[in-house]
């Protein structure tokens, strides 16, 4: 079984790629599943809100023409904060998702990428408060599938890199709350795209979720474009499967289904 639980098309604002595009090259690549994981985020000065409506439809249509080749699934991206949990909430309730990936891209509505939220901060400062941030919102919000790149802050730390085990105590709450929820993580691929020295999540933080009993996993190359689909997925099963895992998931309805590693 292959899978890439973690795709964004043209329907995420971020994203210039056609969906059918996604799914050509899934099926090119041999992929079983496909779920698309479009961006919602919410903040103050910006707002990346999917059209559902439009999401949903293309989906549909997309069944129809290739799904007795490939199961297409209709996933979402939440980059929840704090502040905006009930925004997320009233928008899982209307709407059919399959997965939900439960992300963080802001904190106090500032972007990491921009390096807005890492301004004027240690770098103990904003790595602690990324994750008491994910800690708060696990608490507060349940409708979700898995915690998407749960160290993505390493992505954007122009300090790195950041010892794990100074945030250990805080990841080791939130994976403790996650699987208590009957929730998981994912394993991010782009963790190759972007050079860093570890998988996202690192090696220590996965070992962590397998000590304390994790067993919903999830593999996504966080793909934009065709060109990184299903990156470095195969590999990373590999290397998951010789760390101690035993099985991944494949998600319907929000429901997880099991395969073996």
């Amino acid at each position: 079984m292959l899978a890439d639980y973690h795709v964004h098309s043209a329907h995420s604002d971020d994203s210039q790629a056609p969906m059918e595009d996604m799914i050509r090259q899934a099926l090119a690549l041999g992929l079983d599943e496909i779920c698309f994981t479009e961006h919602v985020d919410y903040g103050v000065d910006t707002v990346t809100n999917c059209d559902y409506a439009a999401y949903f439809a293309e989906l549909d249509a997309m069944r129809r023409q290739y799904g007795d080749r490939i199961a297409v699934l209709g996933g979402i991206e939440f980059g929840i904060q704090t502040g905006t949990v009930e925004r997320y909430q009233a928008e899982f309730d209307r709407w059919p998702f399959d997965f939900v990936i439960l992300s963080c891209h802001q904190v106090d509505n500032l972007e990491f990428w921009r390096n807005d939220y890492q301004q004027g901060k240690t770098q103990d400062q904003y790595q602690a408060a990324y994750y008491r941030e994910i800690l708060e919102v696990c608490r507060r919000y349940k409708n979700y599938s898995v915690l998407g790149h749960l160290d993505v802050i390493k992505r954007y730390d122009r300090a790195r890199p950041y010892p794990d085990e100074k945030i250990l105590p805080l990841a080791e709450q939130i994976l403790r709350q996650t699987i208590a929820d009957g929730r998981g993580i994912e394993v991010n691929t782009s963790s190759f795209r972007y050079g860093l020295e570890d998988l996202t999540p690192s090696r220590r933080l996965l070992e962590l979720y397998r000590d304390l009993g994790g067993e919903i996993l999830t593999f996504g190359s966080d793909a934009h474009a065709p060109s990184a689909l299903g990156d470095h997925i195969p590999q990373v099963k590999a290397e998951l499967k010789a760390m101690g895992f035993r099985s991944f998931c494949t998600f319907r309805r929000m429901r997880p289904v099991y395969h073996e590693l």
